[in-house]
Formats: C-alpha cells, structure tokens, sequence
C-alpha cells in the first residue's frame, strides 16, 4: 500500500502525526437484532417490529428489522398502519433489561480497544483510537470490533472511520447494516454535499425549511453559505452549520462522563390514571427506578421533580429539595406524593408522571442526616438495599419488587413489565471495573490530515 509514493511498512503511518482517529460505532436495527440473537430460530430473517400494545396508547413502531423496512414499515409507525402493509409482520413487546445486557456487551467489547469510549444512547458510542496503534491500522480496529460483535453477540453494526466525531458520525449511517465508511476531510464534497442540509447530523427538519427560506437546502449550499448571513439568521449556531457543512469539528470523545446534573424518569401510562392511589403505585415504581441509578453512580440529591402532563399534552413540573441529600427510595417516593397531593387536587386524568432527581452530589462528599428514632437502623437498611440491588443486578429488574408496585388497576403494570426499565438513560459508572483492564498512552488530540 502507497502513501504520498512511499510504501507503508510501519502501522504507525495509518495515524495522523497530530489529530485524532475516531470511530462510531452504530448497531444496527439494535433492539430487533437484539431479539433475533436470542430467538434466531423464531426471529431471524424475518420481518419483526418491536412495539407496544395495538390496544393500548403506545401501539407505536419503536424499531423493525431490515426485513420489515423493505416492505415500508419505519419507526414511529402506529402498529395499524405496519399491520397494513404487512400482516404477517411479527411484534414483539420490548424488554429493556435485555437491551441494556447487550449494550453493556457491545460496548465492553469496543472499550477493549481504548478507554476512551463515549456512549451517546444504548446502541451507539464514540471511540477515539488515536492510540491504539497496538492494534493494527484503524480499519482493522474498525473490522474487528464489528466482527468480534457479530461473532461473540450475533449482532450487525456499522462504524463510521473519521478525524471528527461529526464524519465518523455521518460515515456510520451510510452502509447498513454491516458496513463500514471511512469519511476523510476530503471526502466531504463528494459524499455530502449533494445531500440534503437535514441529513446533515445536528440539523433538523425545522433547521433544514429555515435554511430553505434562505435558498440553502443542499450541504454544498450551506458550506459555501457565508457565515453573517446564518449567524445573522441563527445566532451562534450559524457559525458551527458552515463548518460542520465543511467537515469540521473539535469535540473530544469524553471518555470519563460527567456527573449527572439530574437523575429522570418518566413513563407514559397506557391508560389515563384519575385518582390518587393509582398515581402512588406508579410513583413508587418511578422512586425506585431513579433511586437504584442514583446509588449506582454513588451520588446522592438533595432536591425533587416531579412531572404531570394531561391527555391534551398540558404538562405541570413541581419541585422542593429534600430534608437532606438522600439517595432512599423510601424519602424520594414520600416527596414525590407531597408534591402531587399539593399540587394535583381536582382528580383531572393524567397520561403520563416523572420523577427527576436534582442537585446531586458525590455520595462520599454528603453529609447523610439521620433520623433520631432510627438511625441505629440505618446500617441495617443500607445493608439491606444493597443487597437487593445485588440481587437485580443480577437475575434482573423485577427479581425484587415491593408490595405496593403490585395491583389489577391499569397504573400497576409492574408484572407485566410495561412500566419497568423503560429508561434508555445510561449508567456507566460501573465502568470503573472496566477501566481498570486498559490503561494504553493517548496521544495528542487536534486534527487528522489522512493519508491519501
């Protein structure tokens, strides 16, 4: 192989001298594959849709197989409308434990090749392998990560090969599944600027009719675009469309993630809920659910949100800070009951409630306060919980549930797994044990010029 005329014969000259290589790895059709590597004998090849209930409010297409996707069916889709165009389509009520299982497998295979991983959502992540040279050219990173996932998790993926987290991000969509692109600076007229301005990543379809308005609608328009003109029609952002337009960007892969500012979750009721002792049963499941994250990354809040929308999409948030930093399910579900009995009165339906956790901090740095009367109970309830977390690490979210997350009325849906572990925010703090298997040089980070 030739590189500016001379023949390669050190790895070494596949990695810029001083930029980055990164990759983006995206898997494909994630939470259908998913149940295909499961159940490949019931699954495989054919076209599947992962969705809710037809009867209930979330009968919506979350994600379909390749299979599905060449007879028409898409995401967002009502299941009536897939039904439509195929009747024979097969659909499968989503189970998010076991998409997090695969996730964290994913992405413990892509962290063997650098530690500096950063995941966006449950099924893509960043890698910056600018010093991973110990394991071949970046294209033989890039094939081994997709092999090795396909091979050891029956999974397709695609990855994007790029100097930026922008091209390495567009290079992944282009070839699925299974494909791998290598997007260069130089390769940016050729490959997108006949695109649309919407297919650019991080702009969307409103952006892309504003920027209509202005006689931009392809990339190429917007990168020749000059710069007071979209600063002039999008403030600061202006700016970084020309030159994301033009392949350019300078965000690091945060390969340590910053510590929440808040800890959320919400859940979309498949029926309306009308009285107190319904909202209850789903607040104390939404309790536990931002309480297990919350220990999981050790910080503990010291204020609550909770959130009401109505059926017509009217939506009520109400807070207050907690006695003092807490991380028990017990005291963030008391609160939350506090704040609806306070604020919700005249028993109007509610369609969907969330409990978001706010100022947090380090569990190690919090002053725990500790109730007079039982506080020699407190180690006790401590090693109780841990224990109980332990147990649903590992047999699962639902290997331990309270008697008040159980009922017949539409809220309690815990048995049948409907409310539960439907939070795609990720938890990587257990990345700690990881972290310690991989400790390889980095190198300095600006830009890459490529080899041609």
């Amino acid at each position: 192989m030739k590189k500016k005329g001379l023949m390669v014969s050190n790895i070494t000259d596949f990695y810029p001298v001083s930029g980055r290589v990164i990759l983006h790895v995206d898997m494909n059709a994630f939470y259908c594959s998913v149940h295909e590597a499961e159940e490949p004998g019931k699954f495989r090849g054919k076209a599947t849709a992962v969705a809710g209930s037809m009867e209930l409010r979330k009968g919506i297409v979350v994600t379909c197989s390749y299979a599905s996707r060449a007879k028409g069916i898409a995401t967002g889709m009502t299941v009536r409308q897939a039904l439509k165009l195929d009747p024979d389509l097969i659909l499968i009520k989503p189970d998010f434990d076991l998409y997090r299982k695969y996730s964290k497998a994913f992405m413990s295979i892509a962290y063997e090749y650098t530690p500096l991983l950063e995941a966006t959502s449950i099924d893509e992540c960043y890698l910056d392998i600018t010093g991973s040279k110990q394991f071949g050219t970046p294209l033989d990173i890039a094939r081994e990560i997709q092999q090795r996932i396909q091979e050891e998790l029956s999974l397709p993926c695609s990855i994007g090969v790029a100097p930026n987290k922008l091209l390495a991000k567009m290079g992944s969509d282009i070839k699925k599944p299974n494909g791998i692109t290598v997007m260069r600076i130089r390769d940016v007229p050729k490959m997108l600027w006949g695109r649309p301005c919407a297919d650019l990543f991080g702009i969307g379809v409103k952006t892309a009719e504003k920027l209509a308005k202005l006689n931009i609608r392809t990339i190429g328009q917007l990168a020749a675009a000059k710069e007071e003109l979209l600063t002039g029609a999008f403030g600061v952002n202006g700016r970084w469309m020309k030159q994301a337009a033009n392949g350019l960007d300078h965000s690091p892969v945060q390969g340590e993630r910053e510590q929440s500012k808040s800890i959320g979750h919400t859940t979309t009721l498949p029926a309306d809920i009308t009285t107190p002792e319904q909202a209850r049963k789903v607040f104390l499941n939404l309790a536990d659910q931002v309480a297990r994250r919350l220990r999981r990354q050790e910080l503990m809040a010291s204020g609550i949100q909770i959130t009401l929308r109505t059926p017509d999409m009217k939506t009520l948030t109400r807070s207050k800070l907690f006695p003092g930093p807490t991380e028990n399910t017990e005291d963030i579900y008391r609160e939350a009951c506090t704040l609806y009995d306070r604020h919700w009165q005249d028993g109007r339906p509610l369609r969907l409630l969330g409990i978001t956790l706010q100022q947090l901090a380090p569990r190690i740095h919090s002053a725990i306060q500790l109730d007079l009367f039982d506080y020699e109970q407190q180690p006790r309830k401590e090693s109780l919980t841990r224990v109980m977390d332990e147990l649903r690490d590992k047999f699962g979210e639902s290997a331990v549930l309270t008697a008040g997350m159980l009922g017949d009325d539409p809220s309690s849906l815990i048995r049948n797994h409907k409310l539960r572990g439907t939070s795609l925010q990720m938890d990587f703090a257990d990345r700690k044990r990881d972290r310690e298997k991989s400790a390889r040089n980095e190198t300095e980070m600006k830009e890459w010029h490529d080899p041609d």
